[in-house]
């Protein structure tokens, strides 16, 4: 059984490079993944990962950055948002459980006093 690889963050940068230019000229995915080495599963892998996941490319300007810790923000607020809004809405349900006791409800007890 062959060793597996780990590619470094540089390498997979641009192995995906590499295979970009390649499926812009109407390569399959099969030829790609074995120009580069690596299985289709792991160029697969590889491109559906987050953006910062992989290293941007530098560019020498001080002021970039890579953009993904944003998204991670985004999500993060958002996750709270509807954390918050699942709570209100169980409370709500509570609320409304209490308030309507056994109002509206048929229990078996009382149908069978009723003769039926």
């Amino acid at each position: 059984m062959a060793k597996k690889k780990r590619h470094s963050r540089a390498e997979i940068a641009s192995k995906l490079a590499q295979a970009n230019g390649l499926a812009t000229q109407g390569k399959l995915q099969s030829d790609i993944a074995r120009t580069l080495g690596v299985s289709v599963m792991t160029l697969h892998r590889w491109r559906k990962a987050p953006p910062g996941a992989q290293p941007a490319p530098e560019t020498g300007e001080p002021g970039q950055t890579r953009g993904g810790g944003d998204r991670i923000n985004e999500l993060q607020l958002e996750n709270s948002r509807l954390r918050r809004l699942v709570t209100d809405l169980l409370l709500e349900k509570i609320k409304l459980e209490e308030a309507g006791g056994t109002f509206g409800q048929v229990n078996d007890s009382s149908l069978v006093k009723m003769g039926r």
